[in-house]
C-alpha cells in the first residue's frame, strides 16, 4: 500500500512540476522584492501614477489580446468560423501558460489547443505559431525603434532607415513562391516539412497584409503603452522608456524566459533603458528597478484579468 501511495505520490510531483517550479519561483521573488525595495514601496510608486492612467493602460493590454485574437482567427477562418469566443480564450490560455511556465514551455499549448479545441493538425498549427513568432518578432522591433527615432529628433535618416525595416516583411513575403519552388529539389521527407510550413502561411498576399497588420497594432499598442507607464514612473529620456519596453518584451520571447518572468523581464526592462540612454547612478538605477517590477506587474495583472474575462465569456466546453 505505501509503495503505490509513493509512486501515486512521484506521478503527481510528476506531473505539476512545472507549476510547482513556477510557484515556489514566484514565492521566492517576492520574498526578494520585500528584501530588496519593500513591496509597500513598490506599490506606493505604482498607486503614485493614479487610477485613471493604470486603468487606462490595463484596458489597453488586455485590447492587445483581443487584436492577437482576431489574428489566429482571420489566419484560420474557416476552422475558426463563429467560435470566436472559444478563440479568445484559447488565445488567453495559451498566453498565460506562455508568461507563467519557464523556457517558453508554454508555446507547447497552442498546437495542442488548437487540435483539441478545433480539430487542427499539430504540424500545420506549429507551422502557422512559427510565423507568426516571427512577425512579432518584427513589430516588437519596429515599435521599440521609435523610441531610436525619437532620440535621434526625427532626424532623416534614423526615420527612413526604421521605415525601412518596418516594411522589409512585404518583399520578404513576396519571395515566398520562388523560396517555396526550391523545396522541390529536396528530399521527400524534407519537402513535406516544407507542405507543412507553407500551410502554415497566409495563403494571399491581402491575408499576409491583415496578419502583418495585426501584428504591428498588437506590438505597437503594447510597446507603447509600457513606455508611457514607465514614463510615468520617471524612466527617461523617452528612448530610454522604449528601451525599457523592448528590453523587457524581447526578454519574454527568448528561450531565457524564467517562470512568470520573475527576474527576467524587469531585468530586460533595466537593460533596455540602460541601453536606449538612461542614466546609470545608483538613484537612477533604484528607480529604474522599481519601475521595471511595476511595469512587470501590470503586464501580469492584464494576462490574469484577460483569461478571466475570456472564461467567463467564453462557451461552457472544456479546452
Amino acid at each position: 500500500m505505501k509503495s503505490n501511495q509513493d509512486a501515486s505520490q512521484e506521478r503527481w510531483f510528476h506531473r505539476n512540476r512545472m507549476w510547482l517550479v513556477t510557484a515556489a519561483t514566484l514565492i521566492a521573488y517576492v520574498a526578494f522584492l520585500e528584501v530588496a525595495f519593500g513591496i509597500r514601496a513598490l506599490a506606493s510608486e505604482l498607486s503614485a501614477i493614479g487610477i485613471a492612467p493604470l486603468l487606462t493602460a490595463l484596458i489597453l493590454l488586455v485590447a492587445t489580446y483581443v487584436v492577437r485574437c482576431w489574428r489566429v482567427a482571420d489566419y484560420f477562418p474557416r476552422e475558426t468560423e463563429g467560435r470566436f469566443r472559444r478563440l479568445l480564450r484559447l488565445t488567453l490560455v495559451h498566453n498565460l501558460l506562455n508568461i507563467m511556465l519557464p523556457l517558453r514551455s508554454g508555446e507547447a499549448s497552442f498546437p495542442l489547443l488548437m487540435r483539441s479545441e478545433f480539430g487542427m493538425p499539430l504540424a500545420r498549427a506549429t507551422a502557422a505559431l512559427l510565423v507568426m513568432r516571427l512577425l512579432d518578432l518584427h513589430a516588437l522591433l519596429a515599435a521599440a525603434g521609435i523610441g531610436l527615432v525619437i532620440g535621434k529628433d526625427w532626424a532623416l535618416p534614423a526615420l527612413l532607415l526604421w521605415l525601412a525595416f518596418l516594411l522589409a516583411p512585404i518583399p520578404i513575403f513576396a519571395l515566398k513562391g520562388p523560396i517555396l519552388k526550391l523545396s522541390a529539389r529536396l528530399p521527400k521527407r524534407l519537402q513535406t516539412l516544407v507542405d507543412e510550413i507553407e500551410n502554415g502561411l497566409p495563403a494571399s498576399p491581402v491575408a499576409f497584409l491583415r496578419a502583418w497588420g495585426a501584428t504591428l497594432l498588437n506590438w505597437g499598442v503594447k510597446v507603447v503603452v509600457l513606455a508611457w507607464v514607465l514614463r510615468l514612473m520617471d524612466v527617461a529620456p523617452i528612448a530610454a522608456s522604449f528601451g525599457g519596453a523592448l528590453g523587457g518584451e524581447l526578454s519574454s520571447v527568448l528561450p531565457v524566459h524564467a517562470p512568470g518572468g520573475v527576474g527576467t523581464y524587469p531585468a530586460g526592462i533595466v537593460a533596455g533603458t540602460l541601453s536606449f540612454g538612461a542614466d546609470a547612478s545608483s538613484a537612477a538605477l533604484a528607480q529604474i528597478g522599481k519601475a521595471a517590477v511595476n511595469a512587470h506587474l501590470l503586464i501580469l495583472i492584464s494576462a490574469f484579468v484577460g483569461t478571466g474575462l475570456a472564461v467567463l465569456i467564453a462557451p461552457s466546453k472544456k479546452l
